[in-house]
Parts: C-alpha cells; structure tokens; sequence
C-alpha cells in the first residue's frame, strides 16, 4: 500500500476502530513507512507497551504516540475503559518515555489523549498533573462523540467547553456542528481497513460506505472511481442527509 502511494502519501494514521499493537506487523510497517519519508502516527490504549515493545517503538521511527487515558483513577478509568487496568497504561507511558530517552531520540512525541465525558471531567486538572509527573510531551483534552445524544445522556459533560453538544430552548441536544456541505478528508485522504476496504473516513465506523476494495484494484482506481465521485457529490449537496455525517466532528472543535 504504501509502496502504491509513495510518493504522494505524506501521512499516514495507523489505528482505526481497534489496537494497533495486536497486529504482530504493526511496527515493522510503520518502519516501511518511515523510510519511504511519510509521517507516521498511532493511537493506543497503552496496555501492550511492555519494555521490549517500547523499545521497538523507538526503534520503528514513528514520530507520534497518542496513549488514550480516560481517567486519573482506575474507578474512573474502569468506566469509560470497561476491563482496561490504569496502572499498566501508566507503566507504558513510563516505558516509553525511558526508551525514548535511552536512546536519545527526539520521537515519537508522547501524547495522553483524555476524553472528557460526565464521569471524569472532574479529572481534568489530576489529569494534567500526572502527565507532567509521567514526562510526556502533552495532555490532549478531547471532546468525545456521544450517540443517542438529543434527549441527554450521562456521558455528556455538565461543562459545555467540552461538549460537542449544546441544550436548546427545547430541552432537546444538538450537535454543535452546523453540518456545512464540505469536507476536507473527502478529498485528503481515506480510511482503510486491515481486510482492504477503502472507507471515505474514520467516521464510517461500521464500514458502510465502501468506496471498493484493494483485493480487487488499486487505491488510485478507487479513489477515481464512480463511488467514490458520487459520495462526494451527495457530501457538496446534503451532508445531514448522510448518516456517518450526521453526528460528526469536521466543523467541530474537538480538542479544548
């Protein structure tokens, strides 16, 4: 894939619905990437940074690591992170940032990502703290996409600065979002799944929209495909009118 697109491909996220670090290949791909010149970033929930695979991170060349951390306790944590151990995702930060330093690298750069929702934005400011005591490069606070959002749900913030959503007259919950007919990622980039589906973007997370399939074609004839040209058309006419579009971020502030 990336052999295909190099040299136009300048970015390349390597996560999309699931852990990056259970494909046994994840860190040699990235290398791939790398040494074809792309910028290369990841998102994990941090349970699998063992010693050895921080190590092989560092090794990799990836340039950025955003761990997911969604509560500076583990009862918070638990909430959001059903099953996820809070003290092994800070034991991977902590591997990570000793790895990086043993080998004198300036990458990747270490993000925790915090999403705020009802249960933790109590949080915010331990959350800040401990990323300052851990050493990595920055706290990201997210805004979080919430569904079945409109009559309320306890997962939205009472602090509407993190919220995507705001209360009307009605009583009703509406997306921030003014839904214009645009879209920058139709025309930037694609998402692709690990068995090849190309998606139009990060939204279609049940892979309803497949624009086509790398098994059949190359990404070049898909991304110029009549599918992929009339997704684009019905996005400049009526984006409210599509589902994944419905209740997403592009137009949103996200990060607070």
């Amino acid at each position: 894939m990336t052999n295909e697109l190099y040299p136009d491909l300048m970015y390349m996220l390597m996560y999309f619905q699931g852990e990056p670090y259970l494909n046994p290949n994840f860190l040699e791909m990235a290398r791939h990437a790398v040494k074809k010149g792309v910028f290369v970033a990841t998102s994990t929930n941090g349970h699998y940074l063992n010693e050895e695979m921080a190590r092989k991170t560092v090794e990799s060349g990836i340039q950025e690591v955003l761990i997911s951390i969604d509560g500076a306790t583990q009862g918070t944590y638990e909430q959001y992170r059903v099953g996820g151990q809070l003290d092994k995702v800070l034991q991977g930060v902590r591997n990570l940032v000793y790895a990086r330093a043993q080998a004198n690298s300036v990458s990747p750069v270490i993000l925790l990502q915090f999403l705020v929702v009802g249960p933790n934005e109590h949080e915010i400011q331990d959350i800040k703290r401990l990323g300052k005591s851990l050493g990595v490069d920055e706290v990201l606070l997210k805004t979080a996409q919430i569904y079945n959002f409109e009559t309320g749900n306890s997962l939205i913030p009472q602090n509407p600065q993190f919220s995507r959503y705001r209360k009307g007259p009605d009583g009703r919950y509406h997306l921030k979002n003014k839904l214009r007919n645009q879209c920058w990622k139709l025309w930037m980039g694609a998402e692709i799944t690990w068995d090849g589906r190309v998606l139009p973007c990060c939204f279609d997370k049940d892979a309803q929209y497949v624009m086509g399939r790398l098994t059949d074609g190359s990404f070049h004839a898909i991304w110029r495909s009549q599918a992929y040209h009339l997704f684009r058309q019905n996005i400049l006419k009526s984006r409210k009118e599509i589902d994944i579009c419905k209740n997403c971020s592009e137009g949103t502030k996200v990060w607070t």
